[in-house]
C-alpha cells in the first residue's frame, strides 16, 4: 500500500490502513463467519412476525455455534430474552422501541440528515450503490433501514458492503444508547454490531451527544434546502420526530432466511 497524503487526518490513515489489514488478512473461513453474524443481525432486527418467532429455536442454534468473540456474547445475551418471551409481547416491545422511541428508528440516514432534501438524496445513493452490485432490494423497505443495509454488508463483504454501515456508526452509537437507557434487551443487538466496526472517536461520542440532545437536522417545507439548519445546525428538539414507516417485515420466511445464512 503506497503511503497516505499527510493532508489525511492521522484517525483517518489508521482507520484506511486497518480497513486494509482486515481485508487483506481475512480468510474465507472468516469471511463466511462475519456474513453469518451480519445476517443474524438483520434477521434479529427485523419485526418478529409469526415466521421469525417460529425460527427462534433455529436462530438460537446458529448463535450457540458461533465461535467465541463479544458479538457472540452480545447475541446470546439477546438470544436468551427474545426467545422465552410470547410473540405479542415481544411484537409491542419491537414497536415500543423502533417505531415510537425518537431516538431508536431504524432508518440510518435519519440521523445524518434529518427531514431534509439531502436526506432523499442519501437515500438514492443507497439504492445505487445496492443496484451497482446486482442486488435489488424488493420495495417492501426503504434502503436505509438497518436490516436491510446489515443484508447488503453481508452480501457485499467488508469493503464496500460495510461502507454504509461506517458511514451511520454515529446514528448506530446514539440507537444503541437509546436502547440502553430504556433496557431494552435489543441493546444487545446493537451491541454486538458495533464490535465489528472501528471503535468511536472523541468526535463522534461528542457529535453522538449533541445528536441526543438536540436531534438531526430539520428544514421548513419551501425553504431553501440550504438555509435553516441547511449548513448542519441541529433543529430544536421538538422537531425529532422519526419518520413515519411501517414495522420491518422479514421478506422470505425466516427459517429459509436462516438456513441461508448457514
Amino acid at each position: 500500500m503506497s503511503p497516505l497524503p499527510s493532508t489525511v487526518p492521522a484517525i483517518a490513515r489508521a482507520r484506511i490502513r486497518a480497513a486494509v489489514r482486515r481485508r487483506s488478512t481475512m480468510t474465507p473461513e472468516e469471511a463466511d463467519r462475519r456474513a453469518l453474524l451480519l445476517r443474524l443481525l438483520s434477521l434479529l432486527l427485523q419485526y418478529p412476525d409469526p415466521e421469525l418467532t417460529d425460527a427462534r429455536p433455529a436462530l438460537t442454534s446458529a448463535v450457540t455455534a458461533l465461535p467465541p468473540s463479544p458479538a457472540a456474547t452480545e447475541l446470546t445475551a439477546f438470544l436468551c430474552w427474545f426467545a422465552g418471551q410470547e410473540p405479542d409481547a415481544l411484537a409491542r416491545h419491537y414497536v415500543e422501541m423502533f417505531d415510537l422511541h425518537r431516538k431508536s428508528s431504524l432508518y440510518l440516514t435519519y440521523y445524518l440528515h434529518g427531514d431534509t432534501r439531502r436526506r432523499g438524496m442519501a437515500l438514492l445513493a443507497l439504492a445505487q450503490r445496492y443496484r451497482a452490485t446486482g442486488w435489488d432490494i424488493d420495495g417492501g423497505e426503504l434502503p436505509d433501514h438497518l436490516p436491510v443495509v446489515l443484508e447488503f454488508a453481508a452480501l457485499a463483504g467488508p469493503g464496500s458492503g460495510e461502507a454504509p454501515l461506517r458511514l451511520h456508526r454515529r446514528g448506530l452509537e446514539l440507537i444503541h444508547r437509546a436502547l440502553g437507557d430504556t433496557g431494552s434487551p435489543y441493546r444487545h443487538v446493537l451491541g454486538a454490531l458495533l464490535t465489528l466496526l472501528p471503535p468511536p472517536t472523541g468526535a463522534d461520542l461528542e457529535a453522538v451527544a449533541e445528536l441526543a440532545a438536540q436531534g438531526p437536522p430539520a428544514e421548513d417545507v419551501g425553504l431553501d434546502p440550504y438555509g435553516a439548519y441547511g449548513n448542519g445546525e441541529f433543529a430544536p428538539p421538538q422537531t425529532f420526530v422519526p419518520p413515519p414507516a411501517p414495522p420491518a417485515r422479514v421478506p422470505s420466511t425466516a427459517a429459509d432466511r436462516t438456513e441461508d445464512a448457514r
